[in-house]
């Protein structure tokens, strides 16, 4: 399918939904397979399914994303690394997105780094839950820990920048970790991004009270180490710069759970791999099926009618006490 340049291509007006969140990115998950398999993992809150998009539909997904505001697509999964055809779909939604960049758990990124970054890659997410090597087994059940290593740091190398390490922390796991993760970080020039425990199913309390560790106990410890505190524009995120040895390291620490101004501050919209616009990571009551609009050969106009649909759809999971975004 040709996909003409983006230079014309007109971006439209931005998305926005009822709340007036605007909508300026798109994930899209590319594959529901994996080659780990972390006890942890949400799937991007999709129900199994084996129906993937094309290289060609996922493109004119992200070009009609494009034309109406999306600006940045991530690609992720599953492992986006398992489909071979990935640099393809880079380079294909490169053309005109101003950002594509990768979430990956980084076993396939050394040998591939070159490739993807050739292909127009711009910076790369590497899920690193340990260092420690029988750690990282126990919780991915398998043994790839010094390869994601590797990864990450040929990542730096290509200047897929920034590099930003995901690490999920999980109580009575791999939280005492956090200072070694920081210092790893700053080794290879990467920022480490700790992350709240999200299950996807959130209401199942007994889970998430097992695994949960506050993320208010580390932000303590980091604002009193940090030497300032930025403000990340997705979600409200805070940003802490430390500095060790001279050199600077920024740790940022992502809190979804009960958060509604992590909500309020969400302008990403998700698409599933079987072709699902899907407006929160946490519901799967409110998808549109755009996949199914391409297959039947539909124009331009309908396909942005779905994304105007998914916009109306959005709603925020996590809300203030008076039920509203805020």
């Amino acid at each position: 399918m040709a996909i003409e340049n983006k230079k014309l291509v007109t971006s439209k007006a931005v998305l926005h939904d009822k709340f007036g969140r605007k909508l300026n990115s798109l994930r899209i998950s590319i594959t529901q397979k994996c080659n780990l398999k972390c006890f942890y993992c949400h799937r991007e809150g999709e129900v199994a399914s084996d129906n993937e998009m094309t290289k060609e539909e996922i493109a004119q997904i992200a070009k009609i994303a494009y034309q109406l505001g999306m600006k940045k697509v991530k690609l992720t999964g599953g492992e986006p690394l398992l489909r071979e055809d990935l640099p393809d779909i880079i380079s294909e939604i490169a053309e005109y997105s101003d950002e594509v960049s990768l979430t990956t758990n980084g076993v396939l990124l050394e040998k591939n780094v070159e490739t993807l970054s050739d292909a127009g890659l711009k910076r790369v997410n590497v899920s690193l839950p340990s260092l420690v090597p029988e750690r990282f087994k126990n919780i991915t059940k398998k043994d790839f820990v010094e390869q994601v290593k590797d990864g990450i740091e040929a990542a730096v190398q290509n200047n897929l920048c920034p590099v930003k390490i995901n690490m999920v922390m999980l109580k009575g796991i791999n939280v005492d970790e956090i200072p070694n993760a920081i210092d790893f970080a700053q080794e290879v020039g990467a920022i480490l991004q700790l992350i709240e425990f999200e299950p996807i199913q959130p209401e199942n309390y007994a889970y998430w009270k097992t695994f949960h560790y506050d993320p208010a106990l580390i932000e303590y410890w980091l604002k009193k180490r940090a030497v300032s505190i930025q403000e990340n524009a997705l979600h409200k995120r805070k940003r802490y710069i430390l500095k060790k040895n001279s050199d600077p390291v920024i740790v940022e620490v992502v809190k979804p759970m009960h958060n509604s101004i992590f909500c309020q501050n969400c302008t990403r919209l998700r698409v599933t791999s079987d072709g699902k616009l899907k407006p929160c990571l946490l519901r799967n009551d409110n998808l549109v099926n755009i996949i199914a609009l391409i297959r039947q050969g539909a124009s331009s106009n309908e396909l942005e009618e779905a994304f105007k649909e998914a916009a109306r759809l959005r709603e925020p999971y996590w809300r203030g006490e008076n039920g509203k975004c805020s």
